[in-house]
């Protein structure tokens, strides 16, 4: 094979590896604070709801791209204002970081609207036999209510993941060296279209696999439609 190919493959797939792990990292803290978020939601103290509330309002009617560039610019103006004003402190902020954490604020604020809707939509008769058989509202919650959430939200769930593996290019804004800042990189060294047929293969084959696990995980759930 040609050496610039070689070196175009080994560039990309140290791009696929960072594009890999932003997906994962969003999903490991993104699903739980989810639920954090989902409960404020559905408090019954208004104070908690109103100001979940508005935090979905703003997340989910704000592009991606810019809550990436606020969460990685923002803190540095912020600590320079503080600066010009003699207040003695420093921040360093790396590119990944703030990616992960632009990435899991916004994907949080719409698997807790998904959460909430499969929350909601469980009869209160399931709360009750809850109740019938003796177990604590967090018992009933976890035993009961939980597991029929998870199968009705399956597909929409399915749908966000699957965007999420497309949202991962996002972070080249901020220069996170991910698998289509690279693709663009190689493109222009190379004067070739094949790089960026290479990172389309590679979202391709990644939603694929998503789609495959989601398939697999709604027949498993089967058991109780």
């Amino acid at each position: 094979m040609n050496e610039k190919y070689l070196k175009m493959l080994k560039a990309m797939l140290s791009g696929s590896v960072t594009s890999i792990e932003v997906f994962f990292l969003t999903l490991l803290f993104a699903l739980p604070f989810a639920l954090v978020v989902a409960s404020g939601r559905m408090s019954k103290n208004r104070i908690v709801s109103r100001t979940t509330n508005g935090f979905l309002l703003v997340i989910r009617g704000t592009p991606l791209m810019l809550q990436l560039l606020v969460v990685y610019f923002g803190p540095g103006l912020f600590f320079n204002y503080l600066r010009s004003i003699g207040c003695d402190v420093s921040l360093k902020w790396e590119r990944f970081p703030a990616a992960i954490t632009a990435m899991v604020i916004n994907y949080s604020a719409y698997f807790a609207e998904i959460y909430r809707g499969g929350i909601e939509s469980i009869p209160k008769g399931q709360y009750e036999a809850g109740k019938v058989l003796g177990f604590t509202s967090s018992q009933t919650f976890f035993r009961i209510v939980i597991p029929q959430v998870i199968k009705r939200i399956v597909p929409a769930m399915g749908n966000e993941v699957i965007t999420l593996v497309k949202d991962t290019a996002l972070v080249s804004v901020i220069g996170v060296g991910e698998l289509l800042l690279v693709a663009k990189e190689r493109q222009s060294a190379m004067f070739s279209f094949m790089p960026l047929l290479v990172a389309g293969v590679f979202y391709f084959v990644m939603n694929a696999a998503v789609s495959f696990a989601f398939i697999r995980l709604e027949k498993k759930l089967s058991y109780y439609s």
